[in-house]
This record gives C-alpha cells, structure tokens and sequence, in this order.
C-alpha cells in the first residue's frame, strides 16, 4: 500500500481522526488513557495482530486489481461466508473464542472492501491511476488464507492482551506504528482501524 500523491495534509489528518474514533469505539474496557511500561509488557501481542490486519489490508490493492473492468463485485457472499466459516473453525481449534474471531474477521473482511470500493471509486475518476496488469485472482487469496492463519494463531496467542484495560491504546499505538511505517494513505489508514475495531473487549464467561 502506498501513499496517494494527490492526498492533501488536511484528508489525511481527517483519516486519522476517523481512525482513531474507530478504534476507541472497540468494544473494550479500557479508557483512553496513556499505557504504563508495566502493562505495555502485557499488550505486545497486539502488534503481531495490527502488522497482520495490514499486510492483509494489503491484498484488498491486489483484489482490486484483479476485479477491475471485469464487472465483478466488490461483494462475494461465498468466499465471505468460507473465510469466516474456516477461521471460527480454526479457532475452536486453538481454544480461543470463535465468536470473537468471527466478529474480528468480519471487520477484516469490510476493511478489505472499504479499499477495493475507494480504489475504484479512485480509478474511475482518473483512470491514469488504474492498474496496468491484473493480478491472479486466485494467488491473491492463496496469501489472503496464510495471512488468516496466521490472523488466527496471533488472536489465539493475544487473549490476555485483549481482554486488558490497556488494549485499546495499546492497539491504537500498533496501528500508528503501521501507519507511519507503512506511509499509508487515507484510504488505507481508516480501513486498518476499521480491521481492527472488535479486536478488544471480554471474552464470554469473563467480567471485566
């Protein structure tokens, strides 16, 4: 994902607002607050979660390509219903809640089509910035199931950081790291907090 050149300081600026109202809307019990270094230790295990939702935020680029002038929708029920269906079923796998995992892919799922709507959205208006190959279709989602693996074992593996009163600005920290280091866009930017919104909250069975 690059930074589009045509993106003004002031739509960028507007995109991090919206991110960061996205993210602190998680369903979480955590409060805005700055995350000390002793629960900082605590909640490292959300970066993996952050870095992934961008490297498959990634592939919604490559998807875009592949559907572009091709009348496909952006809109596929079957393969959505699969990916979630496969992920809740590897969670149960690992012990981790597959509702939440459920949840956690669906935002990564409408994140996916936030930017394959807005590319072509961008594509249309200036089609000197559409692509000028099409992607396998089929190669790209190859990726797209081992980065949902992956997904998987790192939601599995971040159970105590979810759940913690400091997962929320530890998470919104991670995304700016990605952000910058990425340079995203503003396009990208709001479908990254848009991937990770249900990421924190209580699992079932735990109180806050």
């Amino acid at each position: 994902m690059t930074r589009n050149p045509r993106t003004s300081p002031r739509r960028l600026l507007a995109a991090c607002a919206a991110a960061a109202v996205l993210l602190t809307a998680a369903p979480a019990t955590a409060t805005a607050g700055a995350v000390p270094p002793t629960a900082s230790r605590g909640t490292d295990a959300l970066d993996p979660l952050a870095a992934l939702s961008a490297r498959r935020l990634a592939t919604a680029d490559l998807v875009a390509a592949a559907k572009w002038g091709t009348g496909s929708p952006v809109d596929d029920p079957v393969r959505e219903r699969q990916v979630l269906d496969t992920a809740a079923r590897r969670a149960a796998e690992l012990g981790t809640d597959p509702g939440r995992t459920r949840r956690i892919f669906r935002d990564q799922i409408e994140a996916n089509k936030t930017v394959q709507r807005g590319l072509h959205r961008r594509w249309t208006a200036d089609p000197a910035q559409a692509p000028a190959g099409r992607p396998d279709l089929g190669e790209v989602r190859e990726e797209i199931n081992r980065v949902n693996d992956a997904l998987v074992r790192a939601i599995a593996a971040s159970g105590a950081a979810r759940t913690s009163p400091y997962c929320v600005p530890s998470l919104a920290g991670a995304a700016a790291r990605i952000r910058h280091e990425r340079h995203l866009d503003a396009l990208h930017t709001v479908a990254l907090a848009r991937s990770v919104r249900s990421v924190c909250g209580t699992e079932p069975g735990r109180t806050s």
